[in-house]
């Protein structure tokens, strides 16, 4: 008989995400497969997004859609927030429609997060996302960059 191999558990458990957490998530398109290039695919999926930060009552920092990639910094509003079923919530419901519009196109099956345990980590975090176009050689101000949002700040305000 073989033996069985389980996937390695890499997440906190459930608890740490829940109350006001400030937790930094990355989600990739399968295959790393170029998407997010027109306004149309990062309007329908920040529609999915807004939604669930309203259902699990967190807020968004910062929110930006690289071509292969998503970049989004939750809070938790209260101690009922819970951001880890917020970005679930989120890849499933974008991942349906993913699936109906455009069916080669699939997120990763997980995704990377990391909690931000210090309030003066957020804005350097916030910095680090809105260069990421940047960096990657999309645009020369990342000002310029059409994919990108937030619940809370004016992001020309961080330009």
């Amino acid at each position: 008989m073989g033996k069985i191999i389980r996937e390695k558990h890499h997440r906190l458990e459930e608890e740490f995400y829940r109350g006001c957490k400030v937790v930094s998530f990355t989600a990739c398109v399968k295959d790393r497969v170029s998407f997010f290039t027109v306004e149309d695919r990062f309007r329908n999926c920040e529609v999915f997004l807004l939604k669930a930060l309203k259902e699990f009552e967190s807020e968004a920092e910062v929110y930006l859609f690289m071509p292969d990639h998503a970049h989004l910094l939750l809070r938790g509003e209260n101690e009922t927030s819970d951001v880890l079923k917020t970005i679930k919530s989120f890849k499933q419901k974008s991942g349906f429609w993913l699936y109906q519009n455009h069916p080669s196109v699939h997120w990763q099956k997980d995704f990377y997060d990391h909690i931000l345990r210090k309030e003066k980590e957020v804005a350097k975090h916030i910095r680090y996302i809105l260069y990421n176009p940047v960096r990657a050689g999309l645009v020369e101000d990342w000002g310029e960059y059409p994919f990108k949002g937030s619940t809370i700040h004016n992001l020309n305000e961080w330009n």
